[in-house]
C-alpha cells in the first residue's frame, strides 16, 4: 500500500466513524422524540399521566400496555391508576394501539435513551413503568436545581459524564460580585440521577440543545478536570426564571 493509498484509507475510515456516530445520535434523538410525542398524546387525554405500565416479552419483544398511572403521592404509597386499558369510554382507548407501537419502536434499539426512563414496577410482577418526560425539561431542571440552590441562574453541564451531568451551579450574587460557579453542587442522589437523565435528553434533542445550551467561558473548570472547560461537550444551560 502506497503512502497516498494509506492516507486515503485513513480518511475514509474516519469519515465512516463520524457518519456512524451521527447516525447513532440521530437514532437516539428519534427514539426520544417518539416518547415526547407519546407523552403529548397521552397527556392530551389524561393530563395527570406520569407513567405507562407495560410488559415487553417474547422473542419479538411485543409490548403489552396495562395502563397509565399518576404521580406517587408519597414514598410509601402506590401510584394511582388513571386508566387500566379496559375502562369503557376513556379517551385513552382511542390511542391504545398508538401507545403500544410507540413504546415498541422507541425501545427497539438497545442504545435507545428511552431505556433511561424505564424501571421495574413494584406493584405488578413482570411489568415495567415508562416515565413520561416533562413537557418542559428546562423548567423541570430549574425546579430540581433550585430545590437545593434557590439562587441558581444557570448550570454547567457535561455530556461526557454519564450522558449529561450537572457539574456546576451558577448562583445570583446579592453583593454585586460576578457570579462564580459552585463546583460541587449540593444535590441529593435522587435529584442528581433525575438531572442526569434530563440533561442528557437536552443534549440529544437538537431543538432543545439549540434553545437552551450556550458555549461556556474557557476559564471555567469543574472537578472532572480543567480540560473539560474547552470541550464542546461542556455547555451552560440557562435556567428559566422562577
Amino acid at each position: 500500500m502506497t503512502p497516498a493509498t494509506h492516507d486515503a484509507v485513513a480518511i475514509l475510515a474516519q469519515q465512516r466513524e463520524d457518519l456512524a456516530l451521527a447516525l447513532r445520535r440521530a437514532e437516539q434523538a428519534h427514539c426520544l422524540s417518539i416518547i415526547d410525542h407519546l407523552a403529548a398524546k397521552v397527556r392530551a387525554r389524561c393530563p395527570e399521566a406520569v407513567y405507562v405500565a407495560f410488559d415487553r416479552s417474547g422473542e419479538d419483544r411485543t409490548v403489552t400496555v396495562y395502563g397509565v398511572l399518576g404521580e406517587q403521592p408519597s414514598p410509601l404509597a402506590a401510584c394511582p391508576w388513571l386508566w387500566d386499558g379496559t375502562e369503557t369510554g376513556h379517551p385513552l382507548n382511542e390511542i391504545d394501539s398508538d401507545v403500544i407501537l410507540d413504546i415498541e419502536y422507541a425501545l427497539l434499539p438497545p442504545t435507545s435513551p428511552a431505556w433511561a426512563l424505564v424501571r421495574r414496577s413494584t406493584g405488578m410482577d413482570g411489568s415495567w413503568l415508562l416515565e413520561l418526560p416533562p413537557a418542559d425539561r428546562a423548567a423541570r431542571v430549574a425546579e430540581l436545581i433550585r430545590g437545593h440552590h434557590p439562587a441558581a441562574t444557570a448550570v454547567i453541564v457535561d455530556s461526557r459524564a454519564g450522558g449529561g451531568r450537572v457539574v456546576g451551579v451558577i448562583e445570583e450574587q446579592t453583593d454585586g460580585k460576578v457570579p462564580a460557579p459552585v463546583a460541587r453542587p449540593r444535590l441529593s442522589r435522587e435529584c442528581d440521577d433525575a438531572l442526569t437523565r434530563l440533561v442528557a435528553q437536552v443534549f440529544l434533542l437538537p431543538p432543545l440543545a439549540d434553545r437552551h445550551l450556550r458555549p461556556i467561558q474557557r476559564d471555567v473548570t469543574h472537578h472532572y478536570g480543567s480540560s473539560a472547560s474547552v470541550s464542546d461537550q461542556v455547555r451552560l444551560l440557562l435556567l428559566p426564571t422562577a
